[in-house]
């Protein structure tokens, strides 16, 4: 789609006077005030023309417009009524045909369906939720091949962690089930609004077949969650609960061909999965 320009900060000050909106910690209100910022993530997500693009949290739509340059529809869904209802004029004043946006007023952590299969999701996405948006939206919608998200950078550090590191924990090892997570590099404090006391990082990821079925799924990631509960157990200790007690997690952890004396943070999801099998036979 053709350029229309994208938000500056004093206009994105301006809307936010016309709304009489304070940004919130509570929704993670931090708005991106930078449009070189904006077309980075953009094209970091690699939106091709043509493709349906789901933004998570547009806010006061700097990032939108920036999406809506290349993909050729966007599906919206932010929870503050007054931004999803401000969206289309911001929208619309840029230049944006109303037929090629759709604004659900919705918390994201209760969204079940679509009006469109989207293809590549970008999201700003605040500290307390990201990890659970992120990982339910690749989940319900297995259409969508890859996406960018801007989140706190421990959070980033986190869902790209790899074995034996202090960062690797569940986020890790689950996001690995649908997907390739990979750094895309840091974003500047400087480019919000207002001015977060933390950094942020962007994750890619490019979606894969999933690792199982959905029954094996959910049998994998109560293990993963009862290895990480307790990290710094050995995973006969930590699936105790699980398998009734330690002599039988030992019997199922040996059965998957894996050390009961390890810790969950040296397994890669290959190895939760052959512990959740061996643990139904």
């Amino acid at each position: 789609m053709e350029s229309q320009g994208l938000l500056g900060a004093a206009e994105i000050r301006e809307v936010a006077a016309k709304l009489d909106l304070t940004p919130t910690k509570k929704l993670g209100q931090n708005f991106v005030v930078d449009a070189n910022v904006c077309r980075k993530i953009v094209s970091v997500a690699e939106v091709q023309e043509g493709d349906i693009a789901l933004e998570i949290g547009p806010g006061l739509g700097s990032l939108t417009l920036a999406i809506l340059e290349r993909a050729k529809h966007l599906i919206a869904v932010e929870i503050d009524h007054r931004l999803a209802n401000e969206l289309p004029v911001t929208l619309t004043r840029h230049g944006v045909p109303e037929d090629s946006f759709t604004i659900i007023n919705e918390d994201a952590m209760v969204v079940e369906s679509l009006p469109m299969q989207p293809d590549v999701l970008i999201a700003n996405l605040p500290y307390n939720i990201s990890v659970p948006v992120l990982l339910r939206f690749i989940e319900l919608f297995p259409s969508l091949r890859s996406g960018v998200v801007m989140v706190q950078s421990e959070v980033a550090d986190r869902l790209v962690a790899k074995p034996g590191s202090k960062n690797y924990g569940s986020p890790s090892v689950k996001a690995t089930w649908w997907s390739d997570m990979t750094p895309a590099g840091g974003v500047a404090r400087s480019i919000f609004w207002p001015v977060p006391n933390v950094d942020s990082s962007l994750v890619r990821f490019t979606r894969h077949a999933p690792a199982g079925d959905e029954a094996l799924r959910k049998q994998t990631f109560t293990i993963i969650d009862a290895a990480f509960s307790q990290r710094r157990k050995m995973l006969r200790a930590a699936l105790s609960g699980l398998m009734g007690g330690s002599s039988g997690a030992s019997a199922v952890i040996e059965a998957a061909g894996i050390d009961p004396t390890m810790r969950g943070e040296a397994l890669v999801l290959a190895d939760f999965i052959k512990i959740a099998e061996a643990h139904n036979s």
